[in-house]
């Protein structure tokens, strides 16, 4: 068996198994500054937010503005914005990038992944063909080409030229 060492993730770790933490969804939710919470869109119930630790660039999350962990938790109007803002998402991604594809998930509960278990989110990864490589892995750097900064700007114009504020 080979070992795989990744010493910088036990910061993350440590965060996401303290008792008491922060939800940083309900924090960006309520920050007035979108530019700051990173949040490129925010619908009735539901806002879109740029991902603080990105896959690849234009890696966005969908929330309830609600606190809540299960699908179960939202009524039926969250849960209709969550997808009319996935297809938003979508829209806006393949504009600004002209991604290849997309991964879109759900991570229900500790064990399938959730950092953040108490607030449901949807995570909308643009990928390209290609963008998988050895940096990661061997090099202990993952690429992202441009900053959050440039990403906030050009998604956040980029969503309101499709869709007006809600």
């Amino acid at each position: 068996m080979k070992i795989l060492y990744a010493p910088w993730r036990i910061a993350y770790i440590k965060w996401f198994s303290k008792k008491e933490r922060e939800c940083f969804l309900c924090d960006a939710s309520r920050e007035e500054d979108d530019a700051r919470s990173l949040i490129v869109y925010r619908g009735r119930s539901c806002f879109v937010i740029l991902n603080k630790y990105p896959y690849n660039n234009g890696h966005l999350m969908i929330a309830p503005c609600k606190h809540a962990g299960k699908i179960s938790d939202l009524g039926d109007d969250e849960l209709l914005e969550l997808i009319e803002l996935l297809k938003l998402s979508i829209a806006a991604l393949e504009a600004e990038y002209k991604p290849d594809g997309f991964n879109v998930g759900l991570n229900l509960g500790r064990a399938a992944g959730a950092g953040l278990e108490e607030h449901i989110h949807l995570h909308v990864v643009p990928r390209w063909f290609g963008d998988t490589n050895f940096m990661p892995v061997l090099a202990d750097t993952k690429v992202v080409p441009e900053s959050l900064e440039e990403s906030w700007r050009k998604l956040r114009d980029r969503f309101r030229s499709l869709k007006p504020s809600s």
